[in-house]
């Protein structure tokens, strides 16, 4: 049987058309329903250094800065053991009564940060803040830690 190149030519570009368009549908049905609008953190630990934090040293204190966006005091919670703070925290995010969501790009999440201080503190000192996403904790040196001035005398 002879075909005319014109029909066979026909024939090839309408299986590729339908295997283009079998493969929009299988597309279309996988991505059906699905929120591309960011990634979604749902509740599972956030990996890596998170919050970020800044640590300085005065000589008298060390002083802590985490940022950490959304979350209030109740939201957070310090530990120290020996000369190491841990930092936990949990944000949830809860729709206003009559609210739908349509855009989500910040998801309720867990974490747990701990740092490793350069020297021993007071604990009975500390004093933690939280204020407009920055947590601040103040960490007075131990006495024993503190730097001492040496008298030099004569023999």
């Amino acid at each position: 049987m002879l075909v005319r190149w014109n029909d066979q030519m026909w024939s090839d570009v309408g299986r590729a058309l339908g295997d283009f368009d079998e493969m929009r549908r299988r597309m279309a049905d996988f991505f059906e329903g699905r929120d591309f609008s960011g990634p979604d953190l749902g509740t599972a630990p956030i990996s890596g250094a998170w919050p970020r934090v800044r640590l300085e040293d005065d000589g008298e204190q060390f002083r802590l800065e985490a940022v950490v966006p959304g979350l209030g005091e109740k939201d957070i919670s310090l530990t120290l053991n020996r000369n190491v703070l841990t930092v936990t925290g949990e944000r949830q995010l809860t729709l206003p009564e009559g609210y739908g969501l349509q855009r989500r790009e910040r998801g309720s999440v867990r974490f747990s940060r701990s740092i490793a201080l350069p020297g021993p503190v007071d604990p009975d000192k500390v004093d933690a803040k939280v204020r407009d996403g920055l947590l601040t904790v103040t960490l007075p040196r131990a006495e024993e830690a503190k730097p001492k001035q040496i008298t030099v005398e004569s023999a």
